[in-house]
């Protein structure tokens, strides 16, 4: 019987996409390369717990939820998260950040300091340009300003972000233009916070890094694994925590890695993926929502 392993998700190196592994284990991800695994027979996805803690009781989860966590877990996880503003008092820096995926999606949010720029490629951000840097509060209050002046959302969906990567404009200047509007809109804002150290217009790319240059239109994307099922393709690009897989008969398939965790995978061979994928019905372009 092959060797099961769990997958804690996919992080970003210096050196790129790299998935992780329960144990400590890790996989180096290159474009060309085939990305191949199988679901066990007769497997349940179960809760990944909670803030590096296992869910006690091991509960049964959706395959297709994003999150792989039960109502409580998920619970804990959010109740010590910047987002819920739960952590006033933490004493680190925070940066604030435009974020530009596509063609009218631009958001706002905040990072901590430490973590460099590593939550922009988390998100798959196409590119981005820092705002400025300062407390918790302080960060929080720039982008609270940012989305009721000048209508800047923190939040695009992913399935808008998918729409796009093969459409994208060709240049890193063209790409970077709503970017450049917006962080000078923002500069001409009243009411920052004092104590928010602002950060000049530096826009950084991402196209190259996630391999997006002439990318092929999807075709679909996986809705979720499901036991006795398998994934396999050779890698085209990666973004955010989605994989663009070339298969034999089916085109290009879009895989969010996060529907991985909680399975029990085994190794796999072939470019066939035999679980379930939800067929994209319009062609790219600017998306007022989900497919």
């Amino acid at each position: 019987m092959a060797q099961g392993w769990k997958c804690s998700g996919l992080s970003w190196s210096a050196d790129g996409p790299v998935l992780r592994w329960e144990g400590g284990r890790r996989s180096a991800l290159t474009w060309g390369k085939r990305v191949a695994f199988g679901v066990a027979e007769g497997g349940v996805r179960t809760c990944v717990g909670a803030r590096g803690h296992a869910c006690p009781a091991r509960t049964a989860v959706s395959g297709r939820s994003t999150g792989a966590r039960c109502e409580e877990c998920a619970r804990l996880d959010r109740a010590h998260s910047v987002a819920a503003d739960t952590l006033a008092d933490d004493p680190r820096p925070y940066r604030v950040y435009l974020a530009w995926f596509g063609p009218g999606m631009v958001k706002v949010g905040i990072t901590a300091h430490e973590r460099g720029s590593a939550r922009l490629l988390e998100q798959g951000a196409v590119c981005f340009s820092w705002l400025g840097t300062g407390p918790l509060m302080a960060a929080r209050r720039t982008e609270e300003l940012l989305r009721a002046a000048l209508s800047v959302p923190d939040r695009i969906p992913y399935g808008a972000k998918r729409a796009v990567r093969s459409a994208l404009p060709v240049s890193a200047g063209e790409r970077a233009a709503e970017l450049a509007e917006l962080h000078a809109r923002a500069g001409g804002l009243g009411g920052w916070p004092d104590s928010l150290e602002r950060a000049p217009y530096e826009p950084v790319d991402h196209v190259e890094v996630f391999g997006l240059a002439g990318l092929p239109t999807a075709a679909g994307e996986v809705s979720e694994l499901v036991a006795g099922g398998s994934v396999g393709g050779r890698l085209l690009a990666a973004a955010g925590p989605d994989l663009h897989l070339e298969t034999e008969s089916g085109g290009v398939v879009v895989l969010d890695t996060r529907l991985m965790t909680g399975w029990e995978l085994v190794p796999a061979d072939g470019t066939e993926i035999t679980v379930p994928v939800r067929e994209f019905k319009e062609a790219p372009g600017i998306q007022d929502g989900l497919f």
